[in-house]
């Protein structure tokens, strides 16, 4: 029986003890920073009164109580729950259940978009990035977020992707695709219709796309040259935010930067050197 059980069915409490007791259960975070005081002052009880509790939980005195209470809360908060994609927190919830159950959702968002990724894809795109003249990133909303953070990561390796649509230049940037070159497109689902029509134009002038989805189902499937689902148990509309899908999407290109960096591993590294020598004075 852990330590919040042992709270509430330790017999022989005297009243003063309960109070103590019901307040380490209803507060266990809280309760883990005080001091033997604090506690003692939280509870309007004495310390020696902190220390018999103690004592009938089988701990010699207060600290040794605390640590049991800290691994605990540790080991809580490092438990996966099931967490709603949609609505990971609800009102009343504290500010720790809600960064637990976010923690929670993004570490099952990670795993589940680990589950459907395929060797052979993963190599495929990687090998289309590595091989494209020049990159051009699609994406609107939070994924252009993601997209930003792609476009810095490339820079790394000397790779300069262009955010199409960043300055509504879009067309432009359609207009002057080639076959040499690669479009990556990111959209959760994968339904945008602007970004199905340049879809289409790109795939009519032989330019590679590749498309990153949450929807399976997506239309641009069938124009893509190449689409990795990652898909996610989100609405499309009816969600307090984009966790889920952003988390996907963060870790699926985070794969493919960490991918073509690890095809050339020691030049990437010596990039590194020169760029410190360079910061040098």
């Amino acid at each position: 029986m852990n330590l919040l059980s042992r709270l509430l069915t330790t017999a022989n409490l005297t009243p003063t003890e309960q109070r103590i007791a019901a307040f380490i259960h209803q507060s266990p975070d809280r309760a883990a920073a005080l001091t033997i005081q604090q506690l003692a002052q939280a509870t309007f009880a004495s310390h020696s009164a902190v220390v018999r509790l103690a004592q009938k939980l089988g701990y010699t005195g207060f600290v040794p109580l605390r640590k049991a209470l800290e691994t605990e809360n540790l080991q809580r908060l490092l438990a996966q729950r099931p967490v709603d994609a949609n609505f990971p927190f609800r009102t009343g919830d504290t500010a720790m259940t809600i960064a637990q159950n976010l923690a929670d959702l993004t570490t099952a968002t990670v795993r589940r978009t680990l589950t459907q990724l395929d060797a052979a894809a993963l190599n495929q795109a990687v090998d289309r990035i590595q091989a494209a003249q020049r990159l051009f990133l699609f994406a609107v909303g939070d994924s252009q977020i993601r997209a930003r953070s792609f476009q810095n990561e490339l820079t790394k390796l000397n790779k300069f992707a262009v955010l199409a649509g960043a300055y509504q230049d879009e067309s432009w940037a359609v207009a002057g695709l080639t076959a040499h070159d690669l479009a990556i497109f990111i959209s959760y689902g994968g339904a945008i219709h602007s970004q199905l029509a340049t879809l289409r134009v790109l795939a009519d002038c032989g330019v590679p796309t590749l498309l990153i989805t949450g929807n399976a189902d997506s239309a641009g499937r069938a124009v893509a040259t190449q689409t990795i689902v990652a898909a996610q148990p989100e609405y499309d509309l009816m969600k307090v935010g984009t966790f889920a899908s952003q988390a996907a999407f963060e870790y699926l290109l985070d794969v493919l930067f960490a991918v073509l960096y690890a095809r050339d591993y020691q030049h990437n590294l010596a990039r590194i050197k020169t760029r410190v020598n360079r910061q040098q004075p």
